[in-house]
């Protein structure tokens, strides 16, 4: 697998960090509520029969008459009638000619539960990553001109790295940003550029847009880009580019400095995994 590996600059130092006088954050106190016995009489029956009735439109992607609605789902017509037209009211249902369909409320639920299941599939291929690599996984994207982290997968023993410094505003100094950076046009990383400036973080971050313009300009396709302590100092990162549709994306990792020698192989090991699920994993890293 192919690297860029960005090469340490002469130390430099780098602003102090500020500190916050904010009180900590306290979590409210965990109350223990007993759980209380399932029982027939606590369920609202007009709920029951109007779920019923969502599910049997949904099954008519021609829709159906009331008259039918009523018989498959067991319900006597007046009733029928009274909860369709509450659905629809709602917008949960739409009538049409006498047909009922699904209506844009209810589009809208399925269109969530989708997206949720989309995200769980992320959220848990990161994780077997994580455990199976033992590196934090990262999932990035360049979404409207913003870097977008969507998914952090780590444990108290293989942590993150502390976001110390906005990701969106310091993307020259982290590889997830470098190689987000590296897949877009010229245009696009100096419109970038002239939003969030180079500026100096730790001894090692790249010193002004001319050096990193020509950095990512050497950054072949699908090649893998490594930055060793130019955001945080004791950390290096890894991030391998992925291509959804039009939209820049990756996936990346990070180990402690002492641990420096396990990036490549790790980095190459993720890029295998990802490779070899990008197909399955295609619409679900869209969120």
């Amino acid at each position: 697998m192919a690297t860029v590996d960005t090469a340490s600059a002469a130390p430099y130092a780098p602003p102090a960090r500020p500190c916050s006088t904010a009180p900590p954050l306290q979590r409210p106190p965990v109350r223990s509520v007993p759980e209380q016995p399932h029982s027939a009489t606590t369920l609202i029956s007009s709920v029951q029969r109007a779920m019923r009735l969502l599910e049997s439109v949904a099954g008519h992607e021609c829709g159906a008459p009331a008259k039918q609605l009523a018989r498959e789902t067991g319900l006597a017509l007046p009733t029928a009638y009274h909860l369709l037209r509450t659905l629809v009211h709602e917008g949960y249902l739409r009538r049409d000619k006498g047909l009922f369909f699904l209506g844009e409320a209810a589009v809208r639920l399925g269109g969530s539960g989708a997206a949720q299941k989309r995200r769980s599939t992320v959220v848990d291929t990161l994780a077997h990553w994580r455990d199976s690599i033992g590196v934090p996984v990262y999932y990035a994207v360049y979404r409207e001109g913003e870097i977008e982290v969507m998914c952090v997968s780590d444990t108290p023993g293989n942590p993150a790295v502390e976001e110390w410094a906005d990701f969106r505003e310091t993307a020259h100094a982290h590889a997830i940003g470098q190689c987000l950076l590296s897949q877009l046009d010229e245009d696009s990383r100096r419109d970038h550029l002239t939003r969030y400036p180079v500026q100096s973080i730790t001894p090692y971050t790249v010193r002004d847009d001319h050096t990193l313009m020509r950095r990512l300009a050497r950054v072949r396709r699908m090649e893998a880009v490594v930055e060793r302590q130019e955001y945080a100092l004791g950390t290096v990162c890894a991030a391998i580019p992925i291509t959804v549709g039009t939209s820049a994306a990756t996936m990346a990792i990070s180990l402690p400095a002492h641990q420096s020698g396990r990036l490549l192989s790790a980095a190459q090991q993720l890029q295998h995994e990802v490779g070899r699920m990008l197909g399955s994993l295609a619409l679900s890293i869209s969120i």
